[in-house]
């Protein structure tokens, strides 16, 4: 049994409505837009922060909890709540996403305060920390898949952000579409869960699914498809090509979305879902032989890179591979574990390079760099 808290809408209200508010106040929003996305954020991490703590005053093994917001669909037999569920796996994606996020907000105050449209970007960045704890706080696949969808647009809206270039346009836009060809296996999978369990809720799904013998080919199916979904958003061979180019946005984006939060929407999908990956072992095969030959693709091709930031994108692939490695032999808590560490180091490291690019007046090629130790001494030493 399920304990209710009413609480739980928080930790999504206060970044919408920052970003809500910034979109469409406009440019009277230009002086103070940034702070107040940043409250907005850092006030979800508080959030966040009060429902651990709650959660583990609670006994009963950290019961979930959840909060239903209202019927969304309600058709003949088919029923989806809009409703938010926290746990032990959702808790500890909500304090990375507003955590790291309220931080890469504070450094793009600085980074962007010369770009007149800092405003439009700030509301981006809040849109896209709604969007994620919306996917990683859904109960149901349905919700999950809003999320998905929602993080695919602001990717598109964030790594485009500067439009008026060409090769940041259609970068933005090859994102969106690779995104799009794994969501369509996601979307099949969706349709195949209901059909199969009569349900999207997880608390449904997951009981009937453990029923099932090992190998079903249903499951098998509904597995693969998922799989695709995460091949896109997680990048993963051969899917992966988007995300070296998405390097085009403006860095705290390339920190936030290609290194912390967004492109471990698959694996929090995987593991979310790991009875029924459990359950389908030729899935489970494809998952790790697919990780293991994208480390190592990802890891040959940083090798040969020049660019500062290409280098950091080939080797987030490559530790993305290292991590689906990890859910395909059902380690869940040692892929999980390495998503909490790889989010704070790379994060960190884009935001190095930013400060780098910055200092060198946006020079990306490292054959022109060398020496900086004594000019950089903060960047040095958090690199």
């Amino acid at each position: 049994m399920m304990a209710t808290n009413n609480g739980l809408v928080y930790l999504i209200a206060l970044p919408l409505f920052g970003a809500l508010t910034l979109l469409l106040l406009g440019r009277k929003a230009d002086k103070w837009g940034h702070l107040l996305a940043t409250a907005m954020s850092a006030g979800s991490f508080a959030v966040g922060l009060i429902q651990l703590s709650q959660m583990l005053d609670r006994e009963a093994e950290l019961r979930p909890v959840t909060q239903k917001l209202f019927t969304w669909i309600s058709v003949g037999s088919f029923n989806v709540d809009a409703s938010l569920l926290l746990d032990q796996l959702s808790i500890c994606f909500v304090l990375l996403i507003t955590g790291v996020g309220t931080l890469i907000h504070i450094y793009s105050i600085s980074y962007m305060s010369h770009d007149e449209d800092r405003r439009r970007f700030f509301a981006y960045l809040n849109l896209f920390i709604f969007f994620m704890l919306l996917l990683v706080l859904g109960s149901n696949y349905v919700v999950l898949f809003i999320g998905w969808e929602g993080v695919g647009l602001c990717s598109y809206l964030l790594i485009g952000f500067w439009f008026t270039n060409v090769n940041y346009a259609s970068a933005a836009k090859k994102a969106f579409v690779m995104n799009r060809i794994g969501d369509l296996g996601f979307l099949l999978a969706v349709f195949f869960i209901y059909s199969t369990f009569g349900s999207v809720e997880f608390a449904n799904v997951f009981p009937q699914a453990a029923l099932l013998p090992s190998g079903s080919t249903i499951l098998v199916v509904i597995t693969l498809l998922l799989f695709v979904g995460a091949t896109g958003k997680s990048a993963q061979l051969p899917l992966f090509t988007w995300l070296p180019d998405a390097m085009a946005g403006p860095t705290p984006v390339s920190a936030l979305i290609h290194a912390a939060t967004m492109v471990t929407a698959g694996i929090y999908m995987i593991a979310r879902s790991n009875i029924l990956f459990t359950l389908a072992p030729l899935t489970m095969d494809i998952v790790a032989i697919v990780g293991l030959s994208t480390a190592i693709v990802a890891a040959l091709i940083a090798i040969t890179q020049n660019d500062i930031k290409k280098v950091l994108a080939y080797s987030t692939v490559s530790q993305l591979g290292y991590m689906f490695l990890g859910l395909g032999v059902g380690a869940y808590t040692g892929a999980f574990f390495h998503v909490i560490t790889h989010a704070f180091f790379k994060a960190l490291l884009f935001l190095g390079a930013g400060s780098v690019i910055h200092a060198m007046h946006h020079e990306q090629d490292m054959r022109n760099m060398g020496g900086l130790k004594s000019k950089l001494p903060i960047t040095f030493f958090t690199m």
